[in-house]
């Protein structure tokens, strides 16, 4: 019965009552009802994709892109989820669609310069990035691209060009003038002038805090809590699961601790199909409402199943298979999945993990340097980096010793040093038998979305070991808030 509320309002009613599959299904009503386009259905298909619904989020973004009058931003964004949810095919059909005059625009090719370098190919990158710069060469956005997959030398004169406009580029918005400085800090990274680049780091990094707050008391609350709730009588409390699927293989760490280097290695696998920060768990885990303990146990008792984390389990599942389009082994490398490890491997009992583990300063400069397109908001001052990698500590240390059995820790110093030893280790854990394909993980083409894009496709080297020691003098703040 139709209650008159929009069924984008109702869906959001359903979710704050933890009814993540009425939720989607009040979406698919609204597909089903709405009109074939309107600005609305970007609000939708954000809704749906925070839901982990992909293909309803996907058919919205369609919709809101084929609201007249064309909209280059709508039509961004819808290919932006495309992208994201592994359909760069349709986006490139998309963009061959439009009139020759449209695909020149800077920002199209931008986009098709992103794609390009996720996709490996770093030359055909540079010149779609050269030819929107010529268009446009205020484009800060596009400079911090190009730097990403440059090398810089000292009299570089695309150097000298950023450094140029850096002054107009301070007066953009915080968050495009953030990123062009990590782009420009970068630069002369390369060069070898660590003292000018940290500087732009730091300046880069100021602009960010502004966006949002680390909460480091929060956090603390939240690791002492999983820490002292999940244990070994507690975890008796729930009833077992009956998702015995192992489609998934998952990788954890911190970012920048060689996690994108472990899922390029399963993902040359015959037997894996592909992997990704996947980011779905968290969606199924929507029926406890908060993801805790007692949202856990909360949502056991109002369950009308006979299985309640079968289910959960099976909806995780049915989203890893709507996402990757195959029912066959996949990777996933959600960040921060220590917060919910507890519980998910709980709901999935045959579900391994790799955990990587990195020397600590690496780690920390590595995220400090690195410009995250999500907020996250402990990587842009040390000594939060120093907190938040002590709270990780703590979470670590419980997991492993909970579930000895089923996480493999893997030292990256020792992978690089002798990846013939490790990457068998790797693969037997995930139950899969040594190919020669895994050893040439590089040469493998797949479409990879972090900033170790340009890592993965080079083979295995130690060059990043110990890559602190140049910036060890402006990480004092990092040794004082992880060490003491």
């Amino acid at each position: 019965m139709s209650t008159g509320k929009p069924y984008v309002l109702q869906a959001i009613d359903a979710l704050q009552q933890g009814d993540r599959d009425r939720a989607v299904f009040l979406l698919q009503q609204d597909l089903a009802t709405g009109p074939p386009n309107g600005t609305r259905w970007k609000s939708v298909s954000m809704l749906a994709s925070n839901i982990g619904a992909i293909e309803i989020a996907l058919e919205a973004a369609r919709r809101c892109a084929q609201t007249p009058p064309a909209s280059l931003e709508h039509l961004l964004y819808y290919w932006g989820e495309l992208a994201a949810a592994g359909r760069t095919d349709i986006a490139h059909r998309e963009m061959e669609r439009l009139p020759e005059s449209q695909r020149l625009h800077p920002s199209i090719l931008h986009f098709a310069g992103t794609i390009a370098g996720e996709e490996g190919d770093f030359v055909r990158a540079t010149q779609l990035y050269r030819r929107a710069l010529a268009t446009a060469p205020m484009l800060p956005q596009t400079w911090f691209a190009l730097a990403m997959i440059k090398q810089f030398t000292a009299n570089d004169p695309d150097l000298a060009e950023m450094e140029r406009i850096r002054p107009a580029v301070a007066r953009t918005a915080p968050a495009v003038h953030a990123r062009f400085l990590y782009g420009l800090a970068k630069a002369w990274h390369d060069t070898g002038d660590t003292d000018r680049a940290f500087r732009y780091y730091a300046e880069g990094a100021a602009l960010r805090r502004r966006e949002e707050r680390y909460e480091p008391a929060h956090l603390e609350r939240v690791s002492t809590a999983l820490i002292r709730q999940f244990h070994p009588n507690a975890m008796r409390e729930l009833t077992p699961s009956g998702a015995l699927d192992r489609r998934v293989i998952f990788v954890n760490g911190l970012p920048r601790s060689g996690t994108t280097l472990v899922e390029q290695i399963l993902a040359s696998h015959s037997q894996v199909a592909d992997g990704a920060e996947i980011n779905l768990f968290r969606s199924a885990l929507l029926p406890t409402k908060d993801f805790s303990w007692d949202g856990a146990i909360a949502y056991q008792r109002r369950s009308q199943s006979g299985d309640p984390w079968g289910d959960v389990g099976r909806t995780y599942l049915g989203m890893i298979e709507e996402r990757f389009r195959t029912r066959s082994l996949v990777v996933d490398k959600t960040l921060s999945q220590s917060h919910f490890m507890g519980l998910l491997l709980h709901t999935l009992p045959e579900a391994k993990v790799l955990w990587l583990r990195r020397r600590p300063e690496d780690v920390a400069l590595s995220c400090y340097r690195n410009f995250f397109t999500s907020p996250i908001p402990w990587s842009w001052s040390f000594e939060d980096i120093g907190h938040f990698f002590r709270m990780e500590d703590r979470l670590f240390d419980h997991w492993t010793q909970l579930f000895p059995d089923r996480i493999l820790v893997v030292p990256y110093e020792d992978l690089v040093r002798a990846p013939s030893s490790w990457i068998p280790r790797i693969l037997g854990h995930a139950g899969l038998d040594d190919e020669p394909g895994v050893h040439r993980f590089h040469e493998t083409k797949r479409s990879v979305r972090t900033a170790s894009v340009s890592q993965v496709r080079a083979p295995i080297a130690t060059d990043r070991i110990g890559i602190s020691e140049g910036y060890a003098r402006h990480m004092e703040a990092f040794h004082a808030a992880y060490r003491g």
